[in-house]
């Protein structure tokens, strides 16, 4: 009888802390125990071990079994402690003869992978992230066939991978060697550029106005709010949004890839490379939103991470759900705490929302129709506070196509023309600042949107007629700055001060005399 110990790593939001499983064998009572805060599914792993010992062929030792996994304060999760523990118990019982630096606490192998009955390897949750911090310590990871490719994404030739217990056994002892996998082919970022851009703008018929904002808030990551009446288009554009974006750095792809990896839907790397685009219902709560639940798992927002967040109906979302959104929106990243741990996400995410203009949504309509009185208006629009207006960039209004748009054929900017637009702005951006327009603190904002005489008289009309806060302000500038830089301009002008206010229509609503609304009768 002896000790074992074999390396392993859990996971806590987006760290993956160095796990040891170490399993003791004594005499005594048969017992099975496991200790180290395990969850449920852990404890569970007592059986599937058994019972995947058992029909290996191997022979479950009799007396007393302590499994610790240290450290014991760090919360453990999932069935990748399966093969650990099983390794652990055929170590310690002597069934298989390891080299002494082999396995251990200072060993350069960790092996995850939960056990079938009959001691196949099934594929573990949130795999690409413990691979991530093994390859930062250079160790050699054994995963299930199905983690394979994922792991590779990250620690291409670090990990093996085999299909039962017993390969790994064979590995361990010697006796038959698992082979390195071989690296993914990764698509390039044209050909992950063109399966985004399976959308395309010319899609989208008439609507140049709305199209302008959207390019414009793709080259500077701006948010964008856009009004108009039910099947005028909103949503088309947004789906558009990701094909107009640069491609993500490997840098990017790998954190995108990690958050959602850690999520419950997990990750597919038939997607590495792309830019999230996430579309809650309106009837998402916050935890779902910003993140919760007893692991305090990423939300909607961080799965959006340098992508985009599409909020179609932002009125019928719930008050608490849309201001959840604020912090995130200035700072980039959210915490989500509970009782037994706390972790940070990244929320670096791109905001595009859709509503109507009243509640009926032919508010403005050419062809009538709305019976929503000043007051209903009001109160439909009250349903976004200001303070969250207020960190829009761009409000756009668009009206519903005439008869003769939808006859046209498709025309107007292709997907691709915009997108090499957008990416040589994005390219003036951070060789200028090393962020994005829309990320631009007010130091930056002071250095970097400078305006002449005619601008700044511009500006201060506006602010005063219009209301501007310091924050509106502020982003007027950035947006102007985004418009200059698609021109390849230096300096802000005039007209790109006067875009910008152009492009915050509901500030302009906001202090517009109301107008009673055409309350035809039915």
């Amino acid at each position: 009888m002896g000790v074992a110990r074999v390396a392993c790593r859990g996971q806590v939001g987006l760290h993956a802390p160095l796990v040891q499983v170490e399993v003791s064998l004594a005499a005594g009572l048969p017992a099975f125990c496991i200790v180290g805060l395990p969850a449920t599914v852990v404890k569970e792993s007592k059986e599937r071990v058994r019972a995947a010992l058992l029909n290996s062929r191997f022979e479950f030792p009799a007396g007393r079994i302590t499994v610790s996994l240290a450290p014991a304060e760090l919360p453990k999760e999932g069935g990748r402690f399966d093969l650990p523990i099983a390794l652990g118990i055929l170590i310690a019982s002597g069934q298989i003869r390891v080299p002494a630096d082999a396995v251990g606490a200072a060993s350069a192998h960790e092996f995850y992978g939960e056990l079938g009955l009959s001691g196949e390897l099934k594929p573990v949750h949130g795999l690409l992230l413990a691979a991530a911090h093994a390859r930062q310590q250079g160790h050699e990871l054994i995963v299930p066939h199905a983690n394979a490719a994922e792991a590779c994404m990250v620690a291409p030739a670090q990990v093996r991978a085999a299909g039962h217990l017993l390969e790994v056994c064979r590995h361990l002892s010697g006796a038959a060697t698992l082979p390195l996998c071989a690296a993914p082919l990764r698509r390039t970022a044209r050909e992950v550029g063109l399966t985004a851009a399976g959308a395309d703008l010319t899609d989208v018929r008439g609507q140049l106005y709305a199209k302008r904002a959207l390019i414009i808030a793709a080259a500077g990551g701006h948010s964008l709010l856009l009004v108009g009446p039910p099947g005028c288009g909103k949503s088309m554009l947004a789906q558009r949004l990701p094909a107009i974006l640069p491609p993500l750095t490997e840098r990017d792809a790998l954190e995108v890839a990690a958050i959602a990896a850690v999520s419950s839907a997990g990750f597919l790397p038939a997607r590495f490379g792309e830019r999230p685009f996430r579309a809650p219902h309106h009837s998402a709560s916050v935890a779902a939103l910003v993140g919760g639940g007893a692991r305090a798992r990423p939300g909607e927002i961080s799965l959006a991470h340098l992508g985009v967040l599409f909020l179609d109906e932002l009125p019928e979302f719930s008050r608490p759900v849309l201001e959840a959104l604020r912090e995130p929106l200035e700072s980039g990243v959210v915490s989500v705490s509970r009782a037994a741990l706390q972790a940070e996400y990244p929320a670096a995410f791109q905001l595009v929302a859709a509503m109507n203009p009243c509640a009926c949504g032919r508010l403005g309509d050419p062809g009538g129709g709305c019976r929503c009185s000043p007051a209903q208006v009001r109160h439909y629009r009250a349903r976004i506070s200001g303070p969250l207006l207020d960190r829009f960039d761009l409000h756009v209004e668009m009206t519903r196509l005439a008869i003769r748009d939808f006859e046209a054929s498709v025309g107007g900017e292709s997907s691709s023309e915009a997108a090499a637009r957008v990416a040589h702005a994005r390219e003036l951006q951070m060789s200028r600042q090393g962020t994005c327009n829309a990320r631009l603190s007010d130091l930056g904002v002071q250095r970097w949107c400078a305006s002449d005489a005619r601008a700044r008289r511009v500006l201060e009309l506006a602010m005063r007629r219009l209301g501007f806060s310091g924050r509106a302000r502020q982003r007027v500038l950035r947006v102007a700055r985004t418009i200059a830089d698609l021109e390849g301009a230096s300096a802000l002008s005039a007209a790109h001060v006067g875009e910008a206010v152009m492009l915050r229509s509901m500030d302009r609503a906001a202090t517009a005399p109301s107008a009673p609304c055409d309350r035809r009768p039915a």
